[in-house]
């Protein structure tokens, strides 16, 4: 390696060192391990575990699964059955979250704490181009004594990133939840306002919802979801609102006050005129941002985007050449699995980068990117949108097929929503699919499947399915577009 300087003796020094524990992070730095890296781990927070685990995916979806249990109860007159004096009892729900979360957080520790690489507590930042300083966690005895640094020839940034703060006039006067605090709340509130509408903002909507909270969405965008397309949008906008849920998109926020009654009402315009909405609490969804503030990664020449986040190439490599970055910290996608592959690949480029590893750098390959959002109905999506395909100017034809005339889905009382197929109209090859419907999230990776072996709609309309199934489904969009229907 060519930029790296000798190491000091007096510093202990790495080959590779993971700045944040979290998914990407671990990962990371089991890789690097198995390619013989001397690797270390620093992780600044509290708890041990990563967004994911601690105030991400894990907990969301556990909260969600208790609101989905208690819908089910409630449509049980549906199937024939009673089920009486049903009631939410958030202490339990949240008992429950806090106890799984914890088996998650143990075992990301254990596996952190395993030995195949050092695991250091404190929070760190750049004071050269191959050296942190780490602050410990715990408070030093001699304040005025700098914090113990560590060198290294490669490093990864994996710091995820925190709720963003978007001013509004009023709010932070008023008071509002973020995601974080949604998810340790006891008390269920009997009305809310949901600021935002992409993912964090739609599952908090269909969690409230699904428990029998009054529920306003307030969305900026023409449509709620804006990466998905807009029939996608639309059929789970539809869905909402026959769950009662109130969705307001095009909106500008005003102002945000309280009530003489100590309700929390947020004025908003809406085609030009004012309108507002006031519930118990008002629920902050409008995004996050990287967590790269206390980094002080200009002091080692690292780039940083508009948003704050670190600016990479396909390869995971910063402006610096022997520092790379993945996960929230850097995008595009704030996506665990899509983080877990950057942080691997990074390990592997490092490996490269000092020798360890033959071969030319690789490049991250997203043309399987998956996105699924655990509301009622389900929404999943892989490869391309037809949105996307216009953009790059890819000549896609695609075809739909809807729930409410699939057999099983009938049988479930699942009728809302579709599954669509994109693609290339020359080849036939599958360039994308979507689901809005039941088990949304499970049907979309037959299609991830078919997409990795670069199936056409063809071959995918030729496999045999089980019925009834929701999983056959999908040959119906695969027989049009293959001609077959």
């Amino acid at each position: 390696m060519k930029d790296s300087p000798p190491p000091s003796p007096d510093v202990p020094s790495y080959d590779f060192v993971v700045i944040g524990g979290g998914s990407a992070g671990y990962s990371a730095a089991r890789t690097a391990s198995s390619l013989g890296l001397k690797t270390a781990v620093i992780e600044g927070g509290r708890e041990v575990g990563g967004l994911c685990i601690l105030r991400g995916c894990m907990p969301s979806k556990t909260l969600i699964e208790s609101s989905n249990r208690f819908v089910t109860l409630r449509r049980a007159s549906e199937f024939g059955l009673r089920a009486e004096n049903i009631r939410v009892v958030g202490p339990e729900i949240l008992a429950r979250k806090r106890r799984v979360v914890g088996e998650f957080a143990d075992h990301r520790r254990e596996q952190l704490e395993h030995g195949r690489f050092d695991f250091i507590r404190g929070l760190a930042h750049f004071v050269g181009e191959h050296r942190l300083a780490v602050v410990p966690l715990q408070e030093r005895q001699d304040l005025s004594a700098p914090p113990p640094e560590i060198e290294a020839r490669t490093f990864l940034i994996a710091t995820g990133s925190k709720v963003a703060e978007i001013p509004v006039p009023g709010l932070k006067e008023t008071g509002y939840l973020t995601s974080d605090d949604v998810l340790e709340m006891e008390d269920i509130p009997k009305a809310v306002v949901v600021l935002g509408a992409g993912a964090i903002g739609l599952e908090a909507a269909h969690y409230y919802a699904g428990l029998g909270t009054e529920v306003t969405l307030l969305q900026r965008g023409d449509h709620i979801l804006r990466d998905a397309d807009e029939d996608v949008a639309g059929a789970l906008q539809q869905a909402l609102d026959r769950q009662g849920v109130r969705i307001r998109c095009a909106t500008h926020l005003e102002r945000v006050e309280t009530d003489p009654d100590g309700k929390k009402r947020v004025w908003f315009e809406c085609g030009a005129t004012l309108h507002s909405a006031a519930a118990q609490e008002i629920v902050f969804a409008l995004g996050r941002r990287p967590c790269t503030d206390s980094l002080d990664v200009n002091r080692a020449g690292v780039e940083l985007t508009k948003k704050g986040g670190v600016r990479v190439g396909p390869d995971q490599r910063s402006s610096r050449r022997h520092i790379f970055a993945a996960g929230d910290v850097c995008g595009p996608y704030e996506i665990v699995h899509i983080a877990i592959q950057q942080a691997e690949l990074a390990a592997r480029n490092a490996a490269r980068h000092l020798g360890q590893l033959d071969g030319p750098p690789e490049n991250i390959d997203l043309r399987l990117k998956l996105f699924v959002l655990f509301t009622e109905p389900q929404v999943a999506m892989v490869g391309l949108t037809e949105h996307e395909a216009r953009q790059i100017g890819r000549d896609c034809v695609a075809a739909t097929y809807p729930f409410a005339d699939h057999g099983k889905s009938i049988v479930m009382g699942e009728t809302d929503g579709f599954v669509k197929l994109l693609a290339d109209r020359a080849s036939g090859e599958i360039v994308g699919g979507a689901v809005v419907g039941p088990e949304a999230a499970e049907l979309i990776h037959e299609i991830t499947v078919a997409m990795a072996f670069r199936a056409t709609a063809r071959q995918l309309a030729v496999v045999p399915h089980y019925h009834p199934t929701l999983s056959e489904i999908w040959t119906y969009p695969a027989e049009e577009l293959a001609g077959l229907g």
